[in-house]
């Protein structure tokens, strides 16, 4: 696999050659660690609000429904009971957290691996800047086209630009991230990864 990268231009022409450390490649290892970081990471997403009510949370119930004896029936105490319509949950959900504990080296390495297969795939695109004439999603559009970029991309960034953000935020598929943020799921999700040529500096630099 090549280190190498083109830097291209906003029109999609070569200008210069980008070379990747060998310190950030990592193709022998990390598997298990993506795969940690992004169940980690799926498990944060969820709200973990979900919440019933037991027998005893249940408004109402204070009386007896029925008399004891006599009615041939069972001898309930309380019409809050779970095995009555409108009564309590048994062992139902409360809220709680999904949150799951990966260690920094671990997440590092992740990102590293996942850099990686990107690059050995060579779905990792560089530009000398990323920028959009007067903030106009059709300019973003015609990027896009230029690049010859198709289904979902991926666009990082040093800083967000307020035009490029404008641009690019009704697009569907297309998402704007700064390189200080940008993680494994979506490093692993977007079939396109375009970086302005200082933000795989600063990405590089968190993967050493």
């Amino acid at each position: 696999m090549s280190n190498s990268l083109k830097i291209y231009n906003i029109s999609g022409q070569a200008v210069r050659d980008y070379e990747i450390g060998q310190d950030c490649i990592e193709l022998e290892k990390g598997s298990q660690a993506v795969h940690d970081v992004i169940v980690a990471y799926l498990a944060s997403l969820r709200a973990g609000t979900a919440c019933t009510k037991n027998r005893s949370q249940v408004r109402g119930g204070g009386a007896k429904p029925f008399r004891q004896k006599g009615t041939g029936r069972a001898r309930p105490g309380s019409s809050r009971s779970p095995i009555w319509r409108g009564g309590g949950t048994i062992f139902g959900p409360k809220p709680r957290s999904y949150n799951k504990h990966v260690n920094k080296k671990v997440r590092k390495l992740a990102l590293k691996r996942a850099f990686s297969e990107r690059l050995q795939e060579g779905s990792v695109i560089i530009l000398d800047e990323i920028s959009v004439p007067e903030g106009k999603t059709k300019h973003a559009i015609k990027l896009i086209n230029d690049l010859g970029l198709k289904r979902k991309t991926l666009f990082i960034v040093d800083d967000y630009d307020e035009k490029v953000d404008l641009a690019t935020r009704n697009i569907e598929n297309v998402l704007l991230i700064k390189a200080a943020s940008v993680n494994v799921y979506q490093m692993l999700h977007f079939d396109n990864i375009v970086f302005a040529e200082n933000a795989i500096d600063i990405f590089t630099a968190r993967i050493q």
